[in-house]
């Protein structure tokens, strides 16, 4: 068969390469592009060849792979099926108006959805969505290929919520698959995209344009923070590839040209064992390529730091989350300051050149004052870079299933969409006060950094020089400090909305 693989990306995190860093784009098929890698298709590609299947892949960031150019791929070649992957809430509109692009250029040729937002809200998705005939719930290495061997007979495979007329139905779960080694590894041929190196930021902070990529090693995550779906999509079960799998896809990446690779698992951090296998396997291959990874600071492998560095790990991320015991404890997030401290402090006394810190803020219960205090914590941890973002409600979350339990969200009617806490929770200061906190905290932040860790300081914007044009950098330091009106209405819940509270925030408020 003949499948066609998109991935659909929202406009607003991705940003392709300015042409002056590298050369007019004009007449070139290849592009570069600011994002990460779409790993998911990569990765599903080539376990859909294996059972003889032809796979062409698509990415939305492509300014040659819109929904004009995949449909009109479509009439041309007439693809069996058509399978499109997307991640989150925030691209679920594009998500259907693509969906009926390609429906209106080929209504007899299916149309199979995944990914992470799809996984948790399959039959909602087909209700609303007419254009779209299948959803893959889970993990899609043997579901894809057994949906594909069984368009005649899509009741028999397991995992799949399909549309039978006017009725929606459910096949029976699809267990988690425990043996990740006997995939092949992922396609990151076959897309003529460069993707580009940055800091997780809302602007294009390059970091290098050497040949970059990402990797999973791991799957799933066995805390429970508020704030994150994974423990619900993973049954809160952690599975890794082993040490030697893992070391091959390496090998393969380092024969390839790649000099730096971002693991995207939800936990790398988690096994001292397996980091000593994968580490001594990186430094007696001699492989070239520099990696980063994210992990939590109370993770037993935090010891062995001195030999990731010594295996060439050059970033690692932190979810620090709060600078208060009282809102990590809300925030479910079952550390201590001092283990972050510690982490900190340990990963850049064994010359890890970067370290991220991820931080929230307004959550429930958080004072003003608590606030500024996480900003005071991060400027005294020896991060290198840190991101301020607003405690988010997303569906699968235990935080929505605590919205919903105390009568915010109608989980029937607001599924498809997320909420800034401060928009709708009584407890959580309002979004006008949540802002003006954040300025007020990166002004002291910055200050600190400025004059305490002046080489640190300057080495982050030298080596941002190298690929950014002044003004994006002055953009970049600025964009904590600009107000900037709202363009849109923040999403409500319907409860909110039919009481008639159609503003969360007073008219005028300005939106960071």
């Amino acid at each position: 068969m003949n499948v066609f693989m998109v991935y659909v990306r929202d406009e607003n995190f991705y940003h392709l390469l300015p042409d002056e860093l590298y050369g007019s784009r004009s007449g070139k098929e290849r592009v570069k592009v600011i994002a990460f890698p779409p790993l998911g298709i990569q990765t599903l590609a080539p376990a859909v060849r294996q059972h003889g299947h032809h796979v062409r892949m698509f990415d939305t960031c492509h300014p040659r792979m819109k929904a004009e150019h995949i449909a009109q791929a479509v009439k041309e070649e007439r693809p069996d099926v058509i399978a499109l992957s997307f991640l989150s809430t925030t691209t679920y509109p594009t998500l259907k108006k693509i969906a009926q692009q390609l429906k209106s250029a080929s209504p007899d040729t299916p149309i199979i959805i995944g990914g992470v937002f799809a996984s948790m809200n399959a039959a909602h998705i087909l209700r609303d969505c007419t254009y779209v005939d299948f959803v893959g719930v889970g993990e899609g290495e043997e579901l894809l290929p057994d949906y594909l061997n069984s368009l005649n007979d899509p009741g028999s495979v397991a995992g799949l919520v399909w549309r039978n007329g006017e009725e929606i139905v459910q096949n029976e779960p699809r267990p988690i698959i425990r043996n990740l080694d006997k995939y092949p590894y992922p396609d990151r041929t076959s897309l003529p995209i460069d993707y580009i190196e940055s800091l997780p930021l809302d602007v294009p902070a390059v970091l290098s344009l050497d040949k970059y990529c990402t990797m999973q090693t791991s799957r799933g995550c066995p805390f429970s923070c508020i704030y994150c779906e994974i423990p619900f999509l993973s049954k809160g079960i952690w599975r890794c590839r082993s040490p030697e799998h893992v070391l091959g896809e390496m090998q393969q990446l380092n024969d390839m040209g790649y000099c730096t690779i971002y693991l995207t698992d939800d936990h790398f951090l988690l096994k001292r064992k397996r980091i000593n296998a994968i580490c001594s396997g990186i430094i007696e291959r001699k492989l070239k390529f520099h990696w980063g990874c994210e992990g939590r600071v109370d993770s037993a492998a935090v010891d062995r730091l001195p030999l990731m560095k010594k295996a060439n790990c050059s970033f690692l991320a932190f979810g620090v989350e709060a600078g208060t015991q009282k809102v990590l404890n809300r925030l479910k997030k079952s550390q201590t300051l001092a283990q972050i401290e510690y982490a900190v402090s340990e990963s850049k006394r064994h010359g890890i050149d970067r370290v991220h810190g991820f931080f929230l803020i307004g959550s429930p219960g958080e004072t003003e004052e608590d606030i500024l205090e996480s900003f005071r914590f991060a400027a005294r941890l020896k991060l290198d870079t840190f991101g301020f973002n607003r405690l988010c409600a997303y569906r699968g979350t235990p935080l929505w299933r605590e919205y919903v339990d105390r009568g915010i969200i109608d989980d029937e009617r607001d599924w498809h969409k997320w909420f800034k806490c401060s928009d709708i929770d009584p407890t959580v200061l309002p979004s006008e006060v949540v802002n003006r906190a954040r300025m007020k905290g990166y002004a002291l932040l910055f200050a600190r950094r400025i004059f305490g860790r002046p080489v640190q300081s300057y080495r982050l914007v030298r080596t941002l020089g190298r690929y950014m044009k002044t003004s994006d950098i002055v953009k970049l330091l600025s964009s904590p400090f600009r107000r900037r009106t709202l363009t849109h209405k923040p999403d409500l819940p319907a409860k909110m909305i039919e009481l008639g509270l159609q503003e969360p925030v007073r008219q005028g408020v300005l939106e960071q």
